[in-house]
């Protein structure tokens, strides 16, 4: 056997002693699974979406009470795989809404401007939801949650950096733990973000589990008892869709008009 054709088989069977070693060098719990009883390729299994489940998302695209129109379209993207008891909603799929009502800030007179989300699309499905809105942060603490509190170490790979959430949670890391402030376990820390037992905020009107149903959830770069908004100056939740008119958020402007960019990140609960 000449030395070229020797080095060639050298070559294939580094290569096939290296891929299992690569597969097998992220922890178990970080890697992309099916939740139980549900087929990827199966896009037509039905399945119920419970109350008080949340759905990360991103807006699409923004709007703003100066030049909204009622009855206008908008949409957002589920930012992280969502847990079911019979399925999942799968990172990339789009909730569908509309404007419901628009007061432009004029005359000193602040503006504000009503929205819902009625519509899931999940995997070439439709389906109607009904929700409420916990959180809602700007793009810049997004981007902050995602970046890591300090400069890794030579050679530490990125996804083990520890990381905090918008409203204060720690992540160590994907795999490890997610503590909130006070030093305790609330979750863990996957790839794309975070499974957490949401924690009612005991400074203003946000719940916990709903029903005693306390499944770790998909809150993304949320903490587990985020609330309230989050780096968007001058606005306020005056309406979160919980109560008549359920499923009508409401933000209001402390001056001039309530303008969200796209990138704007929301925590949703379903009703």
């Amino acid at each position: 056997m000449n030395a070229h054709l020797r080095k060639l088989l050298g070559q294939q069977v580094l290569s096939l002693l290296l891929v299992p070693a690569l597969s097998s060098s992220y922890p178990a719990s970080a890697q992309t699974t099916s939740a139980p009883g549900h087929s990827q390729n199966n896009h037509n299994a039905e399945f119920s979406i419970p109350r008080g489940t949340v759905l990360p998302v991103r807006l699409n695209h923004g709007f703003s009470s100066k030049s909204a129109q009622s009855g206008q379209r908008i949409s957002a993207r589920i930012m992280q795989d969502v847990p079911l008891p019979s399925g999942r909603i799968s990172h990339g799929a789009t909730v569908y809404g509309s404007i419901v009502a628009v007061e432009p800030g004029r005359n000193g007179n602040p503006g504000k401007i009503s929205f819902r989300f009625d519509t899931l699309e999940n995997s070439k499905m439709k389906i109607p939801v009904k929700t409420n809105l916990r959180a809602i942060a700007g793009f810049m603490e997004v981007l902050e949650a995602q970046t890591p509190e300090t400069s890794p170490g030579f050679g530490t790979p990125s996804p083990w950096i520890t990381t905090r959430q918008i409203g204060g949670d720690e992540v160590y890391g994907v795999g490890g733990p997610v503590t909130n402030q006070a030093s305790e376990h609330v979750g863990k820390a996957i790839f794309g973000g975070v499974l957490v037992h949401v924690r009612a905020n005991p400074e203003s009107s946000c719940r916990g589990p709903l029903d005693d149903d306390d499944q770790l959830q998909a809150l993304w770069v949320f903490s587990a008892d985020a609330c309230g908004v989050y780096g968007i100056d001058g606005v306020t939740i005056k309406h979160a869709g919980r109560t008549e008119p359920a499923g009508e958020i409401t933000l209001a402007s402390d001056h001039g008009d309530v303008s969200l960019r796209g990138g704007t990140a929301m925590l949703l609960r379903t009703d």
